[in-house]
């Protein structure tokens, strides 16, 4: 793969292109097709590797960053993972943190006080197509890929807790443990 330096600003009034839809960039080895790698020493003030701002002033609508990893040939990830999307956040050697230090951090908000529409801070889609089988998926997945182990699936605010008296079970959500055994989380259309 060439390599293009450029000195000072840089600047395109149409955006930048790497391949397109019907003349791929084609990678035979493990590589990185675009990397940026930056060591930070500030110590005041945000640094971000990437910013991107986009504005919607009318009807229009889309997305800041779009990430879509396809597998077209068999046995994809044989010996790897293949994810479409994999963000991290490494606290290393005497490294700590006085503030808060998020993997993923995503906010949900705004100025309008009626926004409409249907809005979350995490929508959690599927989109396999019909007459397949798919008891191997599910929405959510909890891994402990290190060898230390988190114990707490989730912190969740008080205010969203509900004291029930006598609640009737009506019923119940499928949870696997990782040895594939079914538990369900019990529901009821009533506190008391």
């Amino acid at each position: 793969m060439a390599r293009t330096t450029f000195s000072g600003p840089v600047r395109s009034n149409n955006g930048f292109e790497s391949g397109t839809s019907t003349d791929e960039i084609s990678v035979t080895t493990a590589s990185n097709v675009s990397s940026s790698y930056v060591s930070a020493s500030n110590t005041t003030g945000d640094v971000r590797l990437n910013y991107s701002r986009l504005t919607f002033t009318s009807t229009g609508s889309g997305e800041t960053a779009r990430f879509l990893t396809r597998v077209t040939g068999a046995n994809g990830a044989t010996g790897g993972t293949i994810n479409g999307a994999h963000i991290s956040l490494s606290i290393n050697g005497s490294g700590t943190i006085s503030g808060a230090g998020n993997a993923l951090r995503v906010t949900l908000g705004g100025s309008s006080t009626n926004p409409g529409g249907t809005i979350a801070a995490i929508q959690v889609d599927s989109d396999f197509a019909t007459g397949g089988t798919w008891t191997n998926a599910s929405y959510l997945r909890f891994t402990n890929s290190g060898t230390g182990t988190i114990g707490t699936l989730a912190v969740i605010p008080d205010a969203m807790f509900q004291a029930a008296t006598t609640p009737t079970v009506t019923d119940g959500i499928a949870v696997k443990d990782a040895s594939g055994n079914t538990y369900y989380l019990l529901c009821s259309t009533a506190l008391s």
